[in-house]
């Protein structure tokens, strides 16, 4: 049965049909299907399914991961309140798009995809100082500090990586805190991430997933 609930789930993400797929979660939890499995052995699995079928034209498919990771987070948050007890957060990362960039679709995509992987996130919005960045991770104990940006000068910018970086430095903070930065100018130079002064970058959703939990892990040990 679970797996013809994977089966259907997967087309109708591939669709990006959002009825479709909360219907077959619905169902499966009337079948008697536990929240835990829905989540880590449904929509997860499904989103790295989704990932792995765009990768070659990750742009050209952005609105379709979009609403892959919307519906993963809405599942998520349905069955996280079905548990019979709570599941701790693993951890918390403060997001936002770097200072002069306004996109906000690539942070979301993140977020979407974390809920499911039980990362809380604090999405600061679009045009965010590097200072209101540090002060957030500051004030909620958070793990990750997460900077997207679509454009080379905002990646590369005074006011983004670059300067939440110097900020920790300057806290004694870098080894409480981890960056991860994202976004198109990273895509095109898998290198480029070192230059903006973040420890890691991720190029879709659950990559940045695998990623944040290995870079909590980190932290925390």
């Amino acid at each position: 049965m679970l797996d013809q609930v994977i089966n259907t789930y997967n087309a109708a993400i591939y669709d990006t049909d959002r009825e479709q797929a909360l219907d077959v979660i619905h169902s499966a939890v009337e079948q008697g299907i536990g929240p835990e499995d829905i989540i880590f052995k449904v929509v997860v699995p499904a989103l790295d399914q989704m990932i792995k079928s765009i990768s070659e034209d990750f742009d050209a498919n952005l609105a379709q991961n979009f609403i892959a990771s919307q519906i993963a987070q809405e599942v998520t948050e349905e069955m996280v309140a079905k548990f019979p007890t709570k599941p701790e957060s693993i951890g918390l990362m403060i997001i936002g798009t770097a200072c002069g960039d306004m996109h906000s679709l690539g942070k979301k995509i993140v977020s979407g995809c974390l809920k499911a992987l039980m990362v809380d996130t604090i999405d600061l919005g679009v045009n965010v100082p590097a200072e209101k960045l540090v002060d957030a991770a500051v004030a909620n104990n958070a793990q990750i500090i997460g900077v997207s940006a679509m454009m080379i000068h905002t990646a590369m910018g005074d006011d983004g990586s670059l300067k939440v970086r110097k900020l920790l430095k300057e806290k004694g903070l870098e080894e409480q805190i981890r960056i991860i930065v994202g976004g198109a100018p990273y895509r095109y130079d898998s290198e480029l991430y070192k230059a903006a002064g973040a420890d890691a970058w991720a190029e879709d959703g659950v990559t940045a997933g695998r990623v944040i939990t290995a870079l909590i892990k980190e932290v925390q040990s």
